[in-house]
């Protein structure tokens, strides 16, 4: 390579020379997922083809993007790909906006058509599109599994600055593929006034992957057939963050209407994101036969590459 430098008033011209190291280019693409517009939805990162890479790599790249979520794709031989999701702290083996949106990279990738599966740590999970719009079968198998919050109700409401007046019933944990603290309450305003307070996370009960995480959630009676939701999660270093579109939960709430016995089939429309101004629309059926299906719609935002 040649260049020159300033020597006084005058330059000179000098080559220097340096030995490329090798590196391997991996594809990314970049998605919202859950989105009704270019800007709504849950981002995610998904990488192409992740032959090559190690759990550390993997783990280091989703740190470095720094969204909820990143994927990575590898061959299959039980199903269309199998994918490995990590968020920037610890891999997850389910979660519900990265199974919509590496499907639609696959479908692009396999020309697999409409109908595809993906395989997770928690199973094989068929995933089907209508256009953009896609729709995943939640992995449980059989009733879900559920379980106490693991505090008075009014503690779980207080730490989540709601009272306990507030709530319709007693939060619980809920299963369908990756378990979370589901805490469902009387009124569309109550999901919106809840606050979580970081200075007493160390009260808050913990999932069996030790995570801190809340789903508040109300039904809209002035237009049924609708869910207003909130997700809250503790962020890696402290604090409490809110993610905009969760399909994992959605899948949930789907397992908590089975444990209460809830008429089925059932299907509702479920609006979240709003408070972080990443409004997501997330489609939600509970079959007569208790399969759950998380659906919404995936827009491509852009591609590019890293260089390892």
């Amino acid at each position: 390579m040649h260049g020159v430098r300033r020597v006084g008033h005058y330059t000179e011209a000098f080559t220097f020379a340096f030995a490329p190291a090798a590196m391997t280019t991996y594809a990314f693409r970049l998605l919202n997922v859950f989105a009704e517009s270019t800007f709504g939805g849950n981002p995610l990162c998904v990488f192409e083809d992740a032959r090559g890479l190690d759990t550390a790599t993997m783990q280091a790249l989703a740190l470095q993007f720094n969204l909820s979520e990143t994927t990575f794709i590898l061959p299959s031989e039980q199903a269309s790909a199998h994918v490995r999701i990590f968020t920037t702290g610890y891999e997850m083996p389910f979660a519900g906006h990265p199974t919509l949106g590496t499907a639609h990279v696959v479908r692009d990738l396999a020309a697999t058509g409409d109908a595809l599966t993906l395989a997770f740590k928690a199973g094989v999970v068929p995933v089907t599109a209508q256009g953009d719009v896609w729709t995943f079968t939640a992995p449980h198998a059989g009733a879900p599994r559920t379980a106490p919050a693991g505090l008075p109700d009014a503690q779980m409401a207080s730490l989540l600055g709601l009272a306990e007046t507030d709530l319709l019933a007693a939060p619980i944990w809920v299963d369908t593929g990756a378990d979370q603290l589901m805490v469902p309450v009387k009124s569309v305003d109550a999901v919106r006034r809840a606050q979580p307070d970081s200075a007493r996370l160390a009260s808050w009960p913990q999932s069996s992957l030790g995570r801190k995480t809340a789903y508040v959630f109300a039904f809209d009676p002035t237009r049924p057939g609708q869910v207003v939701s909130r997700y809250f999660f503790t962020k890696q270093g402290g604090g409490v963050a809110e993610d905009p579109g969760t399909g994992s939960a959605c899948a949930n709430l789907g397992g908590w209407l089975i444990a209460n016995d809830h008429a089925l089939p059932a299907a509702y429309q479920v609006a979240q994101g709003e408070a972080v101004d990443r409004p997501c629309t997330l489609r939600l059926e509970v079959t007569g036969e208790q399969a759950i299906r998380v659906g919404g719609r995936v827009i491509e935002l852009g591609r590019g590459t890293i260089n390892l």
